[in-house]
């Protein structure tokens, strides 16, 4: 199965989620947060930078929960 290709509004979106998670994430290292949700800092990092602009559902819960906020801060609207 073929993946459509992402709109300009996914890719914005993607831009803001990566915006939230930067700021959530505050003082703490990327290294950190990284490790904390049991995923790469590469990962991390090209989420933060929107170059992954549609991280997994289980992605996201686990960064959430690594800089102790409540997932639905993430929320993005269009």
């Amino acid at each position: 199965m073929v993946r459509p290709p992402l709109s300009q509004a996914d890719r914005a979106r993607g831009v803001r989620l990566g915006e939230l998670l930067r700021a959530a994430r505050g003082e703490r290292t990327a290294v950190e947060v990284a490790a904390a949700a049991g995923i790469s800092v590469e990962t991390l990092r090209k989420i933060e930078h929107g170059r992954i602009p549609t991280p997994t559902f289980f992605t996201v819960v686990a960064i959430a929960r690594a800089v102790e906020t409540p997932v639905d801060a993430f929320c993005v609207d269009s």
